[in-house]
């Protein structure tokens, strides 16, 4: 070990001691978070309006706070964005983080002084666990490259927002920021072709031995990487690469060509990261689940996913979770936010000590590369190029395509049954393409960073639909073609009634 990682052992020693008692404790570490946060929820105006005083148990909180999501929660938060103090939580937030939501378009999360410390010491307690049960530390020497969003923040009623990538650019401990890459200068880079190209130049004579980031951005990188230097793989350019680090999106259609484009297996650390706190991280080698978070004040609720739709839902505490049953995650933050659906599902692996996968979200959705694309957008989206084209449709499905022919960049692909179609197709296309773009700002910079090329338009034959679920036996009734899929399941099905080819 040299000097840096020598210097953190007994650190990350002490760190995992510390994590032991609630990783072994983790139904009486989930009751004093509780408790905290009902104190501090009291004095605010959702405490006052719901009766927080009154509250002493959980079934008592059960019974006085329901079940929310952002719409539900929204009256607060907009006070809360306007500035006004002790809305949901005492006083003002840090940071209000601004991010794409899968049922509300963009959403504003406050990040409070006490919650932002926990979006750090996540990743800390999570490097800190892999370097002593592994006795793997190498990569605290040399630099870390991590692929975020820009630190630069504006201000909204006094309170500096960003995304939250961003955000947490500027509450790096010591032991990151002087190893950090890319640099400041380079990270608020906006144009985000530009800052791949200048994370290159700055990066590639340096010792990276860890990478983070969303796969599809770390792809782009990499081949960025290669191009430049026109080696064959990206360890003959950094060495001394021994950690992956990422979350957000399914590693595995990804892992394939990453390791390709590496030049073999790399150590791979996944996380559980979101606005609205951060959940769980692995802290087993090899993967066995994520371990909940269950000591960073957040008090966790589980709905089975199959209530999801009731008005009045079960909800069950951590202690009564089972094992390979899907449920819908549900948070009360302190940072204010209170029996929040998050939209995320998740299944435990493990009891004694809390582990879980992430098993997909609770609505229709498409979230391969990270642009978390809702049902809200597409439509509306669909609904702006009908009317400016003239056109009518029978119905629409859409799907990403992660592994496009000859190597070409992924796209959306929307497979569509017109009515009446439109007199150029290429340019209903374009149409479609640029409304996304303005919905999702997520989606946007996948196109402007040529992560994703523009989508794919799939005229399909009359009566496509009909068939199709036909041939699935849910022809008539309530049923109907999901407009959104993460998967090509659907979309393979209906490739027999292309009318004709690729349309951009």
């Amino acid at each position: 070990m040299a000097w840096k990682s020598k210097a953190l052992w007994p650190f990350a020693k002490s760190i995992t001691k510390r994590m032991e008692h609630w990783i072994k404790n983790p139904v009486m570490a989930q009751h004093a978070v509780f408790k905290n946060l009902l104190e501090k929820g009291a004095q605010t105006a959702f405490g006052r309006d719901n009766n927080f005083k009154a509250i002493d148990g959980y079934q008592a909180f059960n019974n006085n706070v329901p079940i929310r999501d952002y719409e539900t929660l929204r009256p607060y938060i907009d006070r809360v964005v306007a500035g006004e103090p002790d809305v949901s939580w005492p006083g003002k937030p840090l940071y209000m983080s601004k991010t794409s939501g899968t049922t509300s378009g963009i959403k504003f999360i406050p990040i409070s002084n006490e919650s932002m410390p926990h979006h750090i010491h996540a990743v800390r307690n999570m490097l800190f666990r892999y370097f002593v049960t592994t006795g793997h530390g190498d990569f605290f020497d040399g630099k870390m490259l991590y692929l975020s969003g820009s630190p630069a923040l504006e201000r909204v009623n006094g309170i500096p927002t960003g995304r939250l990538s961003g955000i947490v650019n500027h509450q790096l401990p010591w032991w990151i920021k002087n190893n950090r890459l890319p640099s400041f200068r380079v990270n608020i880079e906006e144009d985000w072709e530009k800052k791949v190209d200048l994370m290159v130049e700055e990066s590639i004579d340096k010792d990276v031995r860890l990478i983070g980031g969303i796969p599809p951005w770390i792809q782009m990188f990499y081949e960025k990487i290669l191009e430049r230097t026109g080696k064959s793989n990206i360890r003959s350019v950094f060495p001394n690469l021994s950690v992956f680090v990422y979350g957000g999106v399914n590693f595995e259609p990804y892992k394939k060509s990453l390791e390709s484009l590496v030049g073999g297996p790399l150590i791979s650390l996944e996380t559980f990261p979101a606005s609205e706190g951060f959940f769980a991280f692995q802290d087993q080698h090899p993967h066995k689940g994520l371990l909940l978070n269950v000591n960073a004040g957040i008090f966790y609720e589980f709905i089975p996913t199959e209530e999801t739709d009731k008005q009045n839902p079960s909800r069950v505490p951590l202690e009564d979770v089972e094992i390979g049953r899907n449920y819908a995650l549900v948070v009360s933050t302190n940072a204010g936010l209170w029996a929040y659906n998050i939209g995320d599902t998740v299944e435990f692996t493990s009891i004694y000590p809390y582990r879980l996968r992430i098993t997909g979200r609770t609505k229709h959705f498409i979230s391969a590369f990270g642009e978390h694309v809702i049902g809200k957008e597409v439509e509306t989206a669909m609904n702006c190029a009908l009317a400016v084209h003239k056109a009518s449709i029978v119905e629409f499905s859409v799907a990403p395509q992660v592994n496009p022919p000859n190597n070409g960049l992924p796209f959306h692909e929307w497979y569509i049954e017109f009515k009446k179609p439109p007199e150029d197709i290429k340019a209903f296309a374009r149409s479609l393409d640029a409304e996304m773009v303005n919905q999702n700002i997520y989606y946007s910079d996948l196109i402007s960073g040529n992560i994703l090329q523009s989508l794919v338009v799939r005229p399909l034959t009359k009566d496509a639909f009909r068939k199709y679920m036909q041939s699935i036996g849910k022809l008539g009734g309530q049923n109907k073609v999901p407009r959104l899929t993460n998967n090509r399941q659907i979309a393979d099905d209906l490739d027999q009634f292309i009318l004709y080819d690729q349309i951009k």
